[in-house]
């Protein structure tokens, strides 16, 4: 059977015509999801861990500072320039669900800094008891930020944002490596050491 110009211009049409209702399913599809209670508290979730790692690469600076030991220095210096990474990732995670990077202040951080603040404060200069404090408070703010990225990633995950899902994974397997290296430089020696001071 022989096809006609005008066969084929209507199977365009109608092929035309399911690409544009497709379309327009697709972005009432992304409307709705946009003006959702779980869209918008993932947004503000990633405001206040957006905040949060801004606060916490000033912080790491003061606690790089205070430390004691060489190694503790340089895990804090190397946290510091991971921690501008996971900031640079959390704006392509906004720009991902077409968002603009925005800071919302996160109290939970700024509770823990305030407390990293006062062990330097109530803690002996030079003294191995407030490298131990330190990695203590270090810890707090990672596990914050492990408790925040894991949330965020499944979120990322039920909401079907992939790559966003994906980058804020990267950073969860981040922190946690973080932890555990802080946790290995504490039983390694400072710990001990700090219950040897007078």
């Amino acid at each position: 059977m022989l096809t006609t110009d005008t066969d084929n211009k209507d199977k365009s049409m109608t092929t035309e015509g399911k690409q544009t209702k497709a379309s327009a399913k697709s972005a009432d599809k992304e409307s709705e999801m946009k003006s959702s209670p779980l869209h918008k508290f993932f947004r503000d979730a990633l405001k206040d861990i957006y905040y949060a790692e801004n606060a916490i690469v000033d912080a790491l600076e003061k606690m790089q500072k205070a430390a004691t030991t060489e190694e503790l220095r340089e895990a804090f210096e190397d946290h510091q320039l991971q921690t501008k990474k996971h900031i640079s990732r959390l704006e392509k995670v906004f720009k991902l669900i077409d968002e603009e990077p925005e800071k919302k202040e996160c109290k939970a951080i700024v509770g823990i800094i305030k407390e990293g603040e006062e062990i330097i404060k109530s803690t002996k200069e030079g003294s191995m008891t407030r490298d131990a404090a330190l990695i203590i408070a270090a810890q707090k703010v990672e596990h914050y930020e492990i408790a925040t990225y894991g949330g965020l990633a499944q979120l990322a995950i039920t909401m079907g944002h992939n790559k966003a899902a994906d980058l804020l994974e990267k950073t969860l397997e981040e922190e946690e490596d973080t932890d555990y290296h802080l946790t290995d430089i504490a039983e390694s020696y400072i710990n001990l050491d700090a219950e040897q001071e007078d």
